[in-house]
């Protein structure tokens, strides 16, 4: 098993894509800690994956806040002993708004989820990873990172965002044999997609999926396993001579 007995750190992972790569690495001999703002959430998701107790641990916390960040760093060296693998994953979507009609609340929201919680996560996992002197990291960026699109201006620039932490982490500690990568998925069909859906269109989210759709040479929506597979690669030895990218799996909608 190409994780057997590496120990990955998961947030967001009670949530679609969170939730596929942790089964994925579990099924490849991961032990895992699994981070989420609802513990409710967690449990379910744990049961769902039909993990044995001895090898995950569920933490409940705000990535938003960084005292909590610090926290679930802790908790999940402390009882594993290390971490291999972070996947930095736990984001929101915001609101769907031109930016002159753009709420405050919105914005202050996605900058203390997507991008405060993104590079606190960094702050403290590095850390341990300065210790170990090993260790892959992959941030959730998105499409929405890699090119304009309308009405979500501060999700998109959230995301950028996460592309110019993760190269700038990669450089800072390649040295110290941390590689430091990204993943861009585009329209994922998870419940983020459906909240989107209906921002895009309230009175009927399924045309918004066809109009979101036709956007898509491959022609469909992404699912969470094609991410995860793509996660799974750059965690994986097979990648040990990547760092610094941000990976597109987008279907071919930036060719």
């Amino acid at each position: 098993m190409t994780f057997q007995d590496k120990v990955v750190l998961i947030t967001g992972a009670a949530g679609g894509i969170g939730k596929e790569t942790a089964k994925s690495f579990a099924a490849e001999g991961a032990k895992l800690a699994l981070v989420d703002l609802n513990m409710d959430a967690l449990e379910k998701a744990a049961q769902d994956l039909n993990l044995q107790k001895e090898n995950y641990l569920l933490i409940c916390a705000d990535v938003s806040k960084e005292e909590q960040v610090q926290q679930y760093v802790k908790k999940a060296k402390d009882h594993f002993g290390k971490i291999d693998v972070f996947f930095n994953n736990a984001g929101v979507e915001g609101k769907v708004a031109p930016i002159t009609d753009y709420p405050s609340d919105s914005l202050d929201l996605i900058i203390d989820v997507n991008i405060k919680g993104v590079f606190y996560g960094l702050k403290y996992v590095l850390r341990v990873m300065k210790e170990q002197r090993f260790g892959s990291i992959i941030n959730t960026s998105s499409i929405a990172g890699l090119k304009g699109m309308p009405n979500t201006s501060a999700y998109n620039a959230s995301k950028a965002a996460v592309i110019a932490l993760t190269k700038t982490a990669a450089v800072e500690y390649a040295g110290l044999g941390i590689r430091v990568n990204a993943v861009c998925p585009a329209l994922v069909n998870t419940r983020m997609m459906r909240s989107l859906e209906k921002e895009f269109n309230p009175e009927d989210s399924q045309a918004a999926k066809e109009f979101l759709t036709k956007s898509v040479p491959l022609g469909r929506y992404s699912e969470p396993k094609d991410v995860s597979e793509a996660v799974l690669f750059l965690a994986s030895e097979k990648a040990s001579f990547i760092t610094g990218i941000a990976l597109e799996v987008v279907g071919g909608m930036t060719a």
